[in-house]
């Protein structure tokens, strides 16, 4: 027992030298000081260029503060360790060219969010249409742009993928049109219709009087007289018009006697005896 505790306290005393207790200090004291340095970097940074630069060229070079700072205080450290950094970077240099060739997709992402930059298709805090989603930008990334839907969802988008869709910014001007396809029965008077329908634009305090609303008898369907409704608003109060129009509608065209066709299924039944007399007779072999 006397022993293996002799042992160990050599153990201890031969690994804990002060030459290593004064190392693990500044590696310590590299990581405390340097780590909020790096942050207060980047906010100092953020408030230098809030009122310069749009929110996505902000969100980059913050980030770039960032990342930059912690490359150097790792290489601090390496420093302090005892690693030769040359030899690190001749093996970063090695690792980089493997990466390289296997990275060739994101590679592509980064160049793709580039020119997204510079281009400024949309800002951060602007709505996009990009196929089916839909959705609040939160993030422009070097590899990705980051798009928080209605419901709440995540979705992450390659930048590659951005680059090559058709992307409608929703709110890219102050106001918009909603356009409702109404469709009314042959039988109505059509100039009663666009009266009817410019009443109810005129009388909608979220519509907007410049445009002028828009009224378009588009085509004859098999159920009714197609027509396209065009009511300008503020791009904010899209939806509240949106509904407020739906609703109006179907009031004013219930008091004017207007109909909204729907298709209609008849199912009809033949009488008995004629079903009788579909049937083929015995011995009929025609």
């Amino acid at each position: 027992m006397t022993s293996s505790l002799i042992d160990l306290h050599k153990l201890v005393t031969d690994f804990v030298t002060p030459e290593r207790i004064t190392l693990a200090i500044r590696v310590i004291l590299i990581l405390v000081i340097g780590i909020p340095l790096v942050r207060f970097a980047r906010r100092l940074t953020g408030k230098v260029i809030h009122e310069k630069l749009s929110a996505q060229s902000e969100m980059l070079i913050k980030r770039f503060v960032y990342y930059l700072g912690i490359l150097i205080i790792l290489v601090s450290v390496l420093n302090e360790l005892g690693f030769k950094l040359s030899a690190l970077l001749g093996a970063a240099g090695v690792l980089g060219i493997a990466i390289g060739f296997a990275s060739q997709t994101s590679f592509s992402n980064i160049i793709s969010g580039i020119f997204l930059i510079s281009e400024k298709p949309f800002m951060v805090g602007d709505i996009i249409q990009i196929g089916d989603t839909v959705g609040v930008v939160i993030s422009i990334d070097l590899l990705s742009v980051k798009v928080r839907t209605f419901d709440y969802r995540f979705v992450r988008i390659p930048n590659e993928n951005m680059i090559k869709a058709e992307i409608i910014n929703l709110t890219k001007y102050d106001m918009r049109r909603v356009n409702l396809n109404i469709s009314v029965a042959y039988k109505d008077n059509l100039n009663k219709v666009i009266e009817v329908l410019k009443d109810i634009a005129a009388n909608e305090p979220l519509a907007l009087k410049e445009p002028e609303p828009t009224v378009q008898i588009t085509q004859y369907e098999n159920s009714g007289i197609a027509i396209m409704f065009g009511v300008w608003g503020k791009n904010d109060e899209f939806v509240q018009l949106k509904t407020s129009l739906l609703i109006n509608i179907k009031e004013r065209f219930s008091a004017e006697g207007i109909e909204i066709p729907y298709p209609h299924l008849v199912i009809a039944s033949l009488p008995q005896n004629a079903a009788v007399e579909a049937k083929p007779k015995s011995g009929d072999m025609s």
